[in-house]
């Protein structure tokens, strides 16, 4: 094996160690926070806010860790070929802010987010019963989520969830700052997703932050499978009539102290 062959990979293994070592401490940041904030700090509140009767084991929050991991290192691996796709001018990141004006890196942010909640579809294929069984079976283990359970994805997974970065750069340039703003919302906002507490106000689904998913809006996912796609909005649920015909009574009886671990209604489609 030829020197210049030698240095390429061990380049290659250093970047990936740092991309991984950067993506599995972005997890623990956003799950363990989350996890301090609503088990630890907050504990006397999020006892009268959970929403299942049932408890996560000691056994769930292992697997969720272990598999968040793997997920982590299913995404440095895509950043080595997303460098190369960059190297070779597919895809566009940039640093500073003299490339483009201030209000397109402000707003390629909420861009960023309103597009990977299109990652909609994608969460409906995989509950197509062959592609669950082989990519999104592991996840849905964990019937009742936790905070950790955000990256617990199978490798085919964590591979589909790791696309949206380079085709996000494909589409047009994305700020590196941007990018991690983005990155770092969405690790915390899955990790919320994930915690088994609504600690949403009660007026939420009756205001017009009710384009905003709750808690319980993907806990009854976790619970019911079939329902409730959506990642930060409703508004797919509502348009494909996916999002569960008692979802907002049970986010009331959640906000209300009242856990609604039981048989529900189909989505209203």
């Amino acid at each position: 094996m030829s020197e210049a062959i030698v240095a390429n990979l061990q380049e290659a293994l250093q970047y990936w160690l740092i991309v991984w070592g950067f993506d599995t401490a972005r997890y623990l940041f956003g799950a363990g926070s989350v996890a301090l904030v609503l088990y630890v700090v907050c504990r006397r509140f999020s006892s009268g806010r959970r929403i299942q009767l049932r408890r996560a084991r000691a056994t769930d929050v292992s697997r969720e860790v272990r598999f968040s991991l793997l997920t982590t290192a299913v995404y440095a691996t895509v950043a080595l070929v997303t460098v190369q796709l960059e190297r070779a001018g597919y895809l566009t990141f940039y640093g500073g802010l003299d490339a483009y004006p201030l209000w397109y890196t402000v707003l390629s942010v909420p861009l960023l987010l309103i597009l990977h909640d299109a990652y909609y579809w994608a969460h409906r294929l995989m509950h197509l019963r062959p592609v669950f069984r082989l990519v999104h079976r592991i996840h849905h283990r964990s019937l009742t989520p936790t905070t950790w359970a955000a990256y617990a994805f199978a490798p085919g997974e964590a591979f589909l969830m790791a696309l949206f970065v380079p085709l996000a750069a494909f589409c047009f340039p994305v700020h590196e700052i941007a990018m991690l703003v983005f990155l770092t919302i969405m690790i915390v906002r899955n990790a919320m997703g994930h915690s088994g507490i609504e600690f949403h106000p009660a007026w939420w689904v009756d205001s017009p932050l009710d384009i905003f998913t709750t808690v319980t809006h993907h806990d009854l996912h976790h619970q019911r499978s079939r329902g409730n796609y959506g990642l930060y909005f409703t508004w797919w649920d509502r348009w494909m009539g996916t999002e569960f015909a008692d979802y907002k009574a049970c986010f009331r009886s959640a906000a209300g102290g009242e856990p609604v671990n039981k048989p529900g209604a189909a989505p209203v489609g």
